[in-house]
């Protein structure tokens, strides 16, 4: 049954989608909350028809749920999203286009999902 409480423990994979994660997503859910604030995060990413915000603002909303769980009590919708947030931002990263980009579209997205390309 889909997004009920695992066991006290992840399994193989799982661990290594949660160490991934947490590599990978350097923004803390505070953080994250005050970049959902600004126009810059409003203003990239894609809407899916009928939705009022981007997949990466909709993504960052369910981070933050992520990061505020224990480890203990992910759901496994919470780690299937932990593992798509890994695979955009490993997609996005090589895709950093040349130049300064920390006023980028490129930059904001990475950081609606998560991920902060200057620390």
């Amino acid at each position: 049954m889909e997004g009920l409480i695992m066991a006290t423990s992840l399994s193989e994979k799982q661990e290594e989608i949660y160490e991934e994660f947490y590599d990978l997503v350097n923004m803390q859910p505070k953080e994250i909350e005050d970049w959902l604030e600004t126009d810059e995060s409003k203003s990239v990413g894609q809407t899916k028809e009928g939705d009022d915000e981007s997949v990466g603002r909709q993504s960052a909303r369910k981070i933050i749920e992520i990061k505020r769980t224990n480890k203990s009590d992910l759901s496994d919708e919470q780690v299937d999203h932990m593992q798509k947030v890994c695979g955009y931002i490993k997609r996005h990263v090589a895709q950093e286009p040349d130049g300064d980009v920390s006023g980028t579209d490129w930059c904001y997205s990475l950081k609606n999902w998560g991920h902060d390309p200057s620390k």
